[in-house]
């Protein structure tokens, strides 16, 4: 598991980026449940999350969480499918800071995945 921790502070709310190897839905929870296991991750406010499966055959099947923080987890899959990053999830943690962040929290996560796209991939 790689944690990437305070990606993007904004107006009290933080970011952080944690991802990592998956085979089926079971790892994706086993892997959430590996990461909210340190109290710091287990009482943020989100754990938005995304994988994309494929086969041995190439088909391929998404898998998200918003975790409340409406449409977050699209953001994560589209990332990843852009990237062509498949079994792998990617899990982006907010801590609220007590200000709405409005449609910045959706660049906040593109940004925190875009840096965890980097740190596994640098060009």
């Amino acid at each position: 598991m790689l944690q990437i921790e305070n990606v993007v502070s904004d107006r009290g709310s933080k970011y952080a980026v944690s991802g990592g190897p998956v085979a089926d839905r079971d790892a994706v929870r086993d892997f959430l449940r590996d990461l909210t296991r340190a109290k710091r991750y287990a009482k943020a406010t989100h754990n938005s999350w995304a994988v994309l499966f494929e086969d041995a055959s190439g088909n391929r099947e998404p898998l998200k969480s918003d975790d409340g923080e409406s449409g977050a987890g699209n953001v994560i899959l589209r990332q990843l499918e852009a990237a062509g990053l498949v079994n792998h999830v990617i899990v982006v943690t907010r801590w609220y800071g007590g200000v709405k962040l409005g449609g910045d929290r959706f660049r906040h996560v593109q940004t925190a995945v875009r840096s965890y796209l980097d740190t596994i991939n640098p060009s």
